[in-house]
Formats: structure tokens, C-alpha cells, sequence
């Protein structure tokens, strides 16, 4: 179930995006590398995406 009718993720996906961007800032303030934490972001927000753009799909049919 999305938060929104316009958000394509659900509230697992916002859940674990909020957590991994705490985790993001806590690692540059640090200095420490955020590249594997930014692409697990952005798997999230393109699977999320994707399953958003297969059901319009399916309700335009």
C-alpha cells in the first residue's frame, strides 16, 4: 500500500529508504564511501517504479 496515490512505493520501501538515508549522512559526515548504500536506494526506488508503471499498464488495458 502506497502512502500516496502518486508515490510508487510502498510503506516497507519509504521505511527502509528513510533508514538507509540516516545511514547515508551518518557515513559522509564520518567521511566513510555511501556508493553501495545509494544504489541499494536507488534498486528500491526503480523496482518500486517499475511496479508502479506495470499495474497503470494493466489498469489502462
Amino acid at each position: 500500500m502506497a502512502l500516496t496515490s502518486k508515490d510508487p512505493h510502498n510503506l516497507r520501501e519509504l521505511a527502509r529508504t528513510v533508514a538507509l538515508g540516516v545511514k547515508i549522512a551518518r557515513r559522509q559526515e564520518l567521511g566513510k564511501p555511501t556508493k553501495a548504500l545509494e544504489r541499494e536506494v536507488e534498486r528500491i526506488r526503480e523496482k518500486a517504479q517499475a511496479r508502479e508503471d506495470a499495474r497503470a499498464k494493466a489498469r489502462r488495458k
